[in-house]
């Protein structure tokens, strides 16, 4: 498991993602190698969906997942705003 994690945060680093996405994972038969599939971006958001049943079973409710969602992305809103009023450019 903590190579998935590691490999799903750099995958997610290096596609310069933000906010929520899910990246998949291929097991390779025989060498059990681990190859990233795909980050998908916008995955199911339901109580019942993969994305919010990875994080319950990580310890993360449902609740608090969205919880950190709208404050990671008011974080983001803020930083916009910072940086659009020093710069004197639009986002």
């Amino acid at each position: 498991m903590r190579q998935v994690r590691a490999m799903a945060l750099r995958a997610f680093a290096a596609c310069e993602c933000a906010g929520l996405a899910r990246v998949d994972f291929f097991l390779e038969r025989g060498s059990n190698r681990l190859l990233v599939n795909e980050i998908n971006t916008m995955p199911g958001f339901t109580p019942i969906s993969m994305y919010p049943k990875l994080w319950e079973a990580s310890g993360l409710s449902f609740t608090a997942l969205v919880d950190r969602l709208v404050a990671l992305a008011l974080e983001r809103a803020r930083q916009r705003l910072h940086l659009t009023h020093d710069s004197g450019r639009e986002p």
